[in-house]
């Protein structure tokens, strides 16, 4: 009888509480699904039930240990949980909706051809292409995070995407061959880019700093990177950074297209 009153008292307010804590978890967990967060993520909740469940079973020693760690839980989440915190704050704080018009691309009836949309095919021809010269390349493909953070480092751009123009760009005798490229909606926003290089993560030798600051940018945001080997000329995609060879550049181009789509 007690959980029927209960559930009588259930509000408009309540229901609302409960849809917008779904969503909240649901972000977090599609924002560290595919890294190692999320193993510690479904460890702190398993934690926290068991704390509630040897509290409600009276096993005293077991719940004053639990409850000692959930008392530090929060500072503790913010060590662990750094760069995944990084990254949500950088996509709260820097998401441009109004420049981005992700909203509006909803509604086909709102779609124009005017309308760019990134070419995946076309980037992964010119990294082949650069690829077979051991032309070295590093390309930033923003999505929800707004990177025009980045833009200041390097020089402003507003160049419709090209094979021939990324190839121009990325040659070697090129005075912008230097550092990264950042693209949006098919709009290359700016060459020369300086990113931030991870130096802490593990990484094989042979992979150098463009892989070193894809790795960096991938982490911080949510941009995925393309990364042409000027020792190998073997094409890298990184997400979350973690990095994948795609030997098959049809597969590339599928998983880069579905990412940004």
């Amino acid at each position: 009888m007690e959980l029927f009153d209960d559930l009588l008292k259930f509000t408009v307010i309540d229901v609302i509480d409960v849809i917008l804590v779904a969503l909240l978890l649901y972000y977090v967990y599609k924002l560290i699904k595919g890294t190692v967060a999320i193993n510690i993520f479904i460890g702190i909740i398993f934690i926290y039930l068991a704390s509630r469940l040897t509290s409600a079973l009276e096993m005293e020693l077991l719940s004053s240990i639990f409850g000692g760690f959930m008392s530090v839980g929060i500072i503790a989440l913010i060590v662990v949980f750094q760069p995944e915190i990084r990254k949500f704050l950088l996509m709260v704080g820097s998401t441009n909706f109004a420049t981005k018009s992700k909203f509006s691309k909803r509604f086909k009836f709102l779609k124009t051809t005017s309308l760019n949309e990134t070419k995946a095919d076309i980037i992964v021809a010119a990294c082949v292409k650069m690829g077979s010269s051991k032309t070295g390349a590093l390309i930033v493909l923003e999505r929800n995070n707004n990177l025009d953070f980045l833009i200041s480092t390097g020089d402003e751009m507003n160049i419709q995407v090209t094979q021939p123009i990324l190839e121009s760009i990325f040659f070697k005798n090129s005075p912008l061959h230097d550092g990264a490229i950042i693209i949006a909606d098919n709009i290359i926003k700016a060459t020369r880019v300086i990113l931030p290089v991870n130096n802490e993560k593990n990484i094989p030798e042979r992979f150098g700093l463009r892989h070193r600051a894809a790795v960096g940018i991938t982490e911080k945001t949510d941009a995925i990177a393309i990364v042409v080997s000027e020792e190998t000329g073997q094409v890298s995609y990184l997400k979350n950074g973690e990095f994948v060879i795609y030997k098959n550049t049809e597969e590339l181009t599928e998983k880069i297209k579905t990412e940004l789509s």
